[in-house]
């Protein structure tokens, strides 16, 4: 097994200055690797049962789509204003460097789902807190949440309620 945090690069005062931003697209560029996070991910949901998994655009299409296959569930693109023909669900959020909205096709998911919410990275919680309220505006169930990453110091756990979380690789600080 890779020590996953060893892959991980880390930027400094990107995509602002104070910011130390974790990269995880070396995880995804060696087949080893990515195959290993895709498997932890998924021991971690298969006994969740997801109908579908929810991955919040950029950094979230990743892994989602690959975990999503692995699950044989459906996947749930939650995209970036003005990125979704016809209509769909909207939701705002705050980050750790500013404020952005999620959108989510009324197609994506169906009123009863069992959604796991997919990111690569949890900080302050915002964008994953947006994608719950954007599955229950759908009419469907979050069963839990899994990261590659996490901030622990920026306690983004403590807007996600009571359910089932995982990050692979956890960091104390912000």
């Amino acid at each position: 097994m890779t020590d996953l945090r060893s892959r991980i690069l880390e930027v400094a005062d990107f995509p602002k200055q104070g910011i130390l931003f974790r990269d995880l697209l070396p995880l995804v560029s060696e087949p080893k690797v990515f195959q290993q996070v895709i498997q932890e991910l998924s021991d971690f949901a298969a006994p969740l049962q997801p109908s579908v998994v929810l991955g919040a655009e950029a950094r979230g299409f990743l892994f989602g789509p690959t975990l999503a296959f692995a699950l044989g569930c459906g996947f749930a693109p939650a995209r970036k204003p003005g990125k979704l023909p016809g209509a769909f669900w909207s939701e705002s959020y705050a980050l750790e460097y500013g404020s952005n909205t999620l959108e989510l096709a009324h197609l994506a998911i169906e009123p009863g789902a069992r959604v796991l919410i997919h990111d690569d990275l949890l900080a302050t919680g915002g964008t994953a807190a947006a994608a719950i309220a954007l599955v229950k505006q759908a009419g469907a169930e979050v069963i839990g949440a899994c990261f590659v990453a996490e901030l622990k110091g920026l306690a983004g756990r403590s807007l996600l309620g009571d359910v089932p979380i995982l990050s692979l690789v956890e960091y104390d600080g912000a």
